[in-house]
């Protein structure tokens, strides 16, 4: 398993002591949840950017990175609008394409095509983690200042159209997929 590989298993690995530190009331767990959460988005784009710089893009990387990505950025959102910091419509529409997304791969890969990430996608990713990010520092009580949650929930909106826009763009520039579907 190459490197690029091995940071995307370990950004999957962080997301249950994301969780449990999220979860569990202990001094500093809002905080540990934060760096855990950013270590883990750091290791999207040390991943990506070593698997292009050394030239190690696999069919594992393009499946699994996004994968992960999704699987870490859907947790911190389920726990965020646990505690009334997200508006549950706005998890179930990033879900939803998360979910639509995911079975469009599925069905590329049962015909043999590995469909990677396009570039509206990273910047969705890049926007929801920065949208976890704000919210996950407004959690901290050292950090409740006003500018804070509104950017925070700015970035939520921003990174919400920035889903919808990224997953009609995945569809379209994909759609010659459907024609290959029997009904």
């Amino acid at each position: 398993m190459n490197l690029p590989n091995k940071l995307t298993v370990i950004r999957i690995l962080l997301i249950p002591f994301f969780l449990i530190c999220f979860e569990v009331n202990f001094a500093g767990h809002a905080l540990t949840a934060l760096v855990i959460f950013v270590i883990a988005s750091v290791t999207d784009f040390l991943d990506g950017y070593i698997a292009r710089r050394d030239h190690l893009i696999t069919d594992f990387g393009k499946f699994m990175d996004p994968l992960a990505d999704k699987l870490l950025t859907a947790s911190a959102f389920v726990c965020l609008t646990s505690i009334g910091f997200i508006p549950a419509w706005v998890v179930v529409i990033i879900l939803a394409r998360e979910f639509a997304i995911t079975g469009l791969r599925l069905v590329a890969a049962s015909d043999g095509i590995v469909l990677a990430a396009g570039i509206w996608g990273k910047f969705k990713t890049v926007s929801q983690m920065i949208a976890i990010i704000l919210l996950l520092l407004y959690l901290i009580p050292q950090l409740r200042f006003n500018w804070l949650w509104i950017l925070g929930q700015v970035a939520v909106y921003v990174c919400t159209a920035l889903t919808l826009w990224s997953g009609l763009d995945y569809f379209l520039i994909n759609k010659d997929i459907f024609k290959n579907m029997t009904m």
